[in-house]
């Protein structure tokens, strides 16, 4: 997962307004709003760009280029300036340099508040606004994705794998041919949910294909619903996410056999403050299903799209591969033999660095922070005033994407992240050392907790791919990004290719 579920959310644009049948109320609250909003820059504060459109902003150009768009405002204004996005003021700090500006203001500068409001809107969650001791204890929750409990996590996932590709798709001894995203959901979404919630003790074989489905239209629609357009707008994603918020109540998941510690514990935290029939905790895992999936999907797409792409890349992971499973003393056979503990997996240093790779190409994390008081930012080359109520923004596509620290920024390079052997983690900028130069995952309080889960997923994901099938692409095309979910996690691709696999003889 590629950041707290809203530690990513950032898109503030009003697309409602171009619905049919909405054309005069949109050209009356617009004109209202341009006669409201005559916001100027004053003294200290950073460059202030409001673009052409009332309350809009400049949100049409920055959706056509993201990275484009921000490079040549940084060239216009420097790394420092504040630009309205759908009605939103916000500042974005584009020197790495001065990360911590807004890392360290934690009392001024709230991740929390934001993120709370951001929880409403999306998944229904009201009561984290009112009830902090609960949102501490959630928070706690998150030990679970590390240490031994990770471990345990893994084990569980692992088991599931095998369900999963012994019944399915170690049974395709010829060729077969399938679309690359419907591919990485199918098989993301079920391995993520039966791990974590465990699986139905009743066999149903629709239940996890309708939830994924409801899921996906769900998250389809997410970046409008984050943003302030009225759900009602929204067709029926409404309907859509109290479906699926009713399929995760308590009542429900009480019939599911294996939860993960990390789910009993959230569990748990949630009844203490929820009578057991409240719906909302139904919403509290919506919340944390999406935080668990939506950004894992489009990883594992973009990690396997390059792969088949690149020969080279393909090769030199098969390879590390092997030489893994050798050492072990761990074969290829019939079956699924193969088991890697969570070292071993990390020891893949050509596998992370693809997946790493893979992530510098296509986040679009945005660390967002809300502006609790008006606060004076002081950095190297000078102070900037932000005002109570705006947000502050870090936007690390433009250190992703910066010549001077990831040489041909625009190309993949499967070792990138690779130095002599060893995993690479030294950058540097304008001749100084970086501290943080890849942000998939998001930074400081809004770190991804569920990131050590999330990566180990993918890695064992790829292992048993590579080791017993033979992947080719067919479409061999390039493929873009597409910007809908502008500002926060993993972009989705622009477009799908076909590529086919079948078990190796």
């Amino acid at each position: 997962m590629a950041g707290e579920v809203s530690a990513a959310m950032g898109r503030f644009s009003l697309e409602w307004l171009v619905l049919p049948g909405l054309a005069l109320a949109a050209a009356l609250l617009l004109l209202a709003l341009c006669l409201l909003d005559r916001r100027t820059r004053r003294p200290g504060e950073p460059p202030l760009i409001k673009g052409w459109l009332p309350y809009l902003g400049v949100v049409l150009k920055l959706r056509k280029d993201p990275l484009s768009f921000m490079k040549t405002l940084q060239k216009q204004h420097g790394d420092t300036f504040t630009v309205l996005l759908g009605g939103k003021y916000i500042t974005f700090i584009l020197d790495p340099f001065q990360y911590q500006l807004v890392i360290k203001n934690h009392k001024q500068l709230s991740f929390r508040l934001f993120s709370n409001k951001l929880l409403e809107k999306a998944f229904s969650i009201s009561q984290l606004q009112k009830n902090h001791d609960m949102n501490d204890e959630l928070h706690l929750c998150y030990q679970f994705l590390q240490g031994k409990s990770l471990d345990i996590l893994l084990e569980s996932m692992m088991q599931n794998l095998k369900q999963v590709f012994e019944s399915q798709l170690l049974k395709t001894t010829s060729w077969d041919t399938a679309q690359l995203y419907p591919f990485c959901s199918s098989i993301i979404f079920e391995i993520t949910f039966t791990t974590i919630y465990g699986k139905v003790l009743v066999c149903d074989n629709k239940f996890i294909s309708e939830l994924r489905d409801d899921f996906l239209k769900f998250d389809d629609k997410f970046a409008y619903l984050v943003s302030n357009i009225p759900i009602e707008l929204l067709g029926n994603v409404k309907s859509i996410r109290k479906k699926i918020i009713k399929c995760l109540s308590s009542e429900n998941l009480a019939k599911m056999q294996g939860w993960s510690e990390v789910f009993q514990s959230r569990q748990d935290v949630l009844e203490k403050y929820y009578v057991h029939e409240d719906l909302e905790i139904g919403a509290h895992h919506l919340g944390f299903l999406w935080a668990s999936v939506a950004n894992t999907i489009p990883t594992m797409f973009w990690a396997m799209y390059y792969l088949l792409r690149h020969p080279e890349a393909m090769a030199a992971v098969r390879d590390e591969i092997d030489r893994l499973l050798q050492s072990t003393g761990q074969k290829k056979g019939s079956g699924f033999p193969i088991h890697l503990t969570r070292e071993q997996l990390d020891s893949l240093i050509c596998l992370e660095s693809t997946i790493f790779e893979a992530l510098r190409l296509s986040s679009y994390s945005t660390t967002i922070r809300f502006v609790e008081e008006d606060l004076t930012l002081s950095a190297e080359t000078g102070d900037y005033c932000v005002r109570k109520g705006d947000l502050v923004a870090i936007f690390p596509p433009i250190l992703h994407g910066d010549p001077e620290i990831f040489e041909a920024p625009e190309e993949f390079r499967y070792d990138r992240f690779i130095e002599d052997g060893k995993k690479k983690t030294t950058f540097f900028k304008r001749g100084k050392k970086l501290k943080c130069y890849l942000m998939p995952f998001g930074t400081g309080t809004s770190k991804c907790p569920g990131r050590f889960f999330a990566l180990m997923e993918i890695k064992q994901l790829l292992v048993i791919l590579l080791t017993y099938f033979d992947l080719e692409i067919i479409d061999d095309k390039p493929i873009g990004l597409n910007y809908n979910r502008l500002l926060f996690g993993i972009q989705y691709p622009d477009s799908d290719v076909l590529f086919r696999y079948k078990v190796k003889s």
